[in-house]
């Protein structure tokens, strides 16, 4: 079985409440919008979206932000962590997207899952304003990816079990803003310093 840590952002991105047990929290600078929906989708929306670009143009080994945009769907903006470290991103979003984001994350087995997230651990701060993680427990996910991603390795489905610490945002209000990232597990340790440029909706 393939086990990969990963950051998100989150990335593992005010938050629900769920079954697993997860804080809440407000949401700080942000604008007007509903949530990704639903939860239960979240983990493998992600890993899938993240699978599908090889190494060189991977958002997850992106270095500046320069990739965030690659095979983003309609509905969420995915945000992007390390393979381990910290790094520095701009990245420019669209107005009206909800933001999705790991602060630590994993597909493995349940029992790789368990351990992972006995450890775990993450914090976000939007424009200065701590927001609150989601704690996702294993959950069972089909993950697609595309031929030398550097997450599952191969193209096609495959089926894991993903856990994270996660922070949805609903849309962000027009302007720049700043998101910081930091997760750990075990002994590995991500983060990302990302600044956000969300543009305008153009006028109908």
């Amino acid at each position: 079985m393939i086990i990969r840590r990963l950051a998100m952002p989150l990335l593992t991105v005010a938050l629900v409440t769920i079954s697993s047990g997860c804080g809440t929290t407000t949401h700080p600078v942000a604008g007007d919008g509903p949530l990704p929906s639903p939860v239960e989708e979240v983990q493998g929306r992600w890993w899938t979206w993240a699978s599908s670009e090889p190494e060189k143009t991977n958002p997850v080994a992106d270095p500046t932000g320069r990739f965030c945009d690659r095979n983003q769907p309609d509905d969420v903006w995915f945000l992007a962590g390390t393979f381990g470290g910290t790094v520095t991103r701009t990245c420019a979003v669209p107005a009206g997207r909800p933001i999705v984001v790991p602060l630590v994350n994993l597909v493995g087995d349940r029992v790789s899952c368990a351990s992972f997230m006995a450890s775990a651990e993450g914090s976000a701060v939007l424009d200065g304003n701590a927001v609150t993680p989601e704690r996702l427990e294993s959950d069972g996910v089909s993950v697609t990816g595309v031929e030398g991603n550097p997450l599952t390795g191969t193209s096609g489905s495959q089926d894991y079990h993903a856990c994270g610490l996660w922070v949805r945002l609903p849309p962000l209000a027009p302007g720049e803003h700043t998101l910081v990232l930091r997760g750990a597990s075990e002994d590995f340790t991500t983060g990302v310093d990302y600044t956000l440029a969300v543009t305008a909706a153009p006028r109908a």
